[in-house]
């Protein structure tokens, strides 16, 4: 069960998500906050703190707390979540899927050597798919499955989720995954399939992912328009 605080903060980010509070909008005071959800100062003030640490609100000595961006989708590190499962936490959103690619195809040596392939076993499922969020086109994933694990795919499942008929149709168990993050330039080719307006660059993000038997089923590279998206992670010192 979550604590006062945290109900306290989803509640205040509801708002937020849904438009009620915009970006340069001020919180009502600490005072007001108390009064609203009958909690006591410090409730708040570690709900405004989670706010902040967050990326929802800038406290601002004399002004309180004020919105700064209330148009960050997160992707969260600390998990493994398919695009769908993701888009059910965008609020107030309209969000679609375009596959323009679900091919069986014959690897080259590259991808071969990432989903440790044999020569016997070079087929794979190459898939491109945007993800349009509010009729912006800012995101394409391209994914790599081993065909020699998942037999059989179609554009109409990769456009729902292939997560979810990984594990419910096929009843594999999918486990963990290695990532990367960097930099890169958008192709001609990326900027034909993304609404990438003036940046010069994009957000890639090279995933591994593995079933809990360990094998690796899945080579993605996700690639993100910048000014939309926030990497979340979580970490303790060791």
């Amino acid at each position: 069960m979550n604590s006062k605080y945290e109900y306290i903060y989803n509640l205040i980010l509801d708002k937020i998500r849904n438009g009620f509070f915009k970006e340069g909008d001020t919180l009502p005071s600490e005072y007001t906050l108390m009064k609203e959800y009958n909690a006591s100062r410090d409730t708040i003030r570690k709900s405004l703190q989670l706010l902040s640490n967050n990326g929802y609100i800038q406290k601002s000595k004399g002004k309180g707390s004020i919105i700064i961006n209330s148009d960050i989708y997160n992707f969260e590190f600390n998990g493994i979540y398919s695009f769908k499962e993701v888009a059910s936490k965008i609020y107030g959103k309209k969000v679609e899927t375009i596959v323009h690619k679900c091919e069986y195809i014959k690897a080259d040596n590259f991808i071969k050597k990432v989903l440790k392939l044999n020569d016997n076993n070079d087929m794979i499922w190459y898939i491109e798919r945007v993800r349009n969020i509010d009729n912006e086109k800012i995101i394409l994933d391209i994914d790599f499955i081993n065909s020699y694990i998942i037999k059989t795919l179609d554009k109409k499942i990769v456009s729902n989720s292939l997560y979810e008929y990984i594990e419910n149709e096929l009843n594999l168990k999918i486990s963990y995954a290695e990532r990367n993050i960097f930099c890169t330039f958008p192709t001609d080719y990326e900027r034909s399939l993304l609404d990438i307006n003036n940046y010069n660059m994009l957000i890639t993000v090279e995933s591994k992912t593995f079933l809990s038997d360990t094998r690796l089923f899945q080579y993605t590279l996700s690639n993100h328009r910048p000014d939309k998206f926030r990497f979340k992670d979580f970490a303790r010192r060791r």
